[in-house]
């Protein structure tokens, strides 16, 4: 479990992180959002002990992560995929840092073969793809067989197939009761992936609940409704807190305040005939735009001169 209280840090007069207090159960897989200085790495930075905190603290299994004398068994954190020394092969750098623990040769094997890394182990780390180097980076966060995990961004560089092994490797970690904590910017992937989700804003707090619960927060829902008597319907759905709104084509309506049974209920009782009703909610990705639509610190401009909004 990972534990954050009143967690702050601050560089010079900047705040990075903001009095920020969460908790990461075991069991499930977190995602941790936010755009591009929102507090986001430096939170896992603390989380690893590579930063110390101003004020608050940050406790990974009851500790400050520095403090366990078997940190590779603890947890298993990939946050630099390229922190690697180049002229070893994938066998040497994992077989370095099984020796820190007195990790059999065994397990390294186990995780380069888990990975997908067998054919190349031998090679230098230095002409690995991007790729491989994630698929490095997680068999060195898996060596030590840890209870938690931590993994920023562990799909980048990967190819589909390899998309999708992270995907059940994930959910795998989590049905064993271990705590993951994921950091990504691809939203899809986290819509599919994540249980839970945590999201910063200027170093604080925006949303802290489950993947569906966030969605519901930052969106209302609508029903959409196709019907060839579009006129009847609208008239047999008026009502003071009941909004329809007529699409492109004229047979489909976008409905709010009513859902879908009761569309369908009232569409019956008025001899509407109804081809299509589906409620329409927004995707993870418009949630998390609409929550941190006011907590962009970094702007770019598009040739147009439109402002464009640079997220991680």
């Amino acid at each position: 479990m990972i534990e954050a209280i009143r967690l702050t840090k601050r560089y010079g007069e900047k705040t990075a992180v903001d009095d920020v207090t969460f908790t990461v159960h075991p069991g499930r897989v977190t995602g941790f959002l936010g755009p591009n200085g929102s507090g986001k790495s430096t939170t896992m930075r603390m989380i690893a002990g590579l930063d110390y905190p101003t004020s608050g603290s940050v406790t990974l299994n009851g500790k400050p992560f520095a403090e366990h004398r078997d940190p590779l068994r603890q947890a298993g954190i990939l946050l630099d995929a390229k922190a690697v020394h180049t002229g070893r092969s994938a066998y040497h750098h994992l077989l370095a840092l099984a020796a820190t623990h007195g990790i059999p040769t065994s397990r390294v094997r186990e995780v380069i073969t888990l990975t997908g890394l067998d054919s190349v182990a031998r090679k230098r780390v230095g002409g690995f793809s991007l790729g491989m180097g994630q698929r490095l980076g997680i068999a060195a966060a898996l060596l030590g067989d840890p209870s938690t995990v931590i993994l920023d961004e562990p799909v980048n560089g990967l190819d589909p197939e390899g998309v999708l092994w992270v995907r059940h490797l994930l959910r795998h970690l989590a049905n064993e009761g271990r705590t993951v904590l994921l950091s990504s910017h691809l939203m899809s992937e986290m819509a599919m992936t994540a249980d839970h989700i945590i999201v910063l804003g200027r170093g604080r707090i925006i949303a802290d609940a489950p993947v569906g619960d966030v969605v519901a927060m930052a969106s209302t829902a609508t029903v959409r409704v196709r019907t060839p008597q579009p006129d009847a319907l609208v008239n047999a759905l008026r009502g003071p807190d009941v909004t329809v709104t007529q699409t492109a084509d004229a047979n489909v309506l976008q409905v709010a305040g009513l859902d879908a049974p009761a569309i369908g209920e009232i569409a019956a009782r008025s001899g509407v005939i109804v081809h299509e009703l589906s409620t329409v909610t927004a995707s993870l990705e418009e949630a998390y735009m609409s929550l941190t639509q006011d907590d962009i610190e970094y702007r770019t401009s598009t040739p147009s001169g439109a402002t464009q909004e640079t997220r991680s």
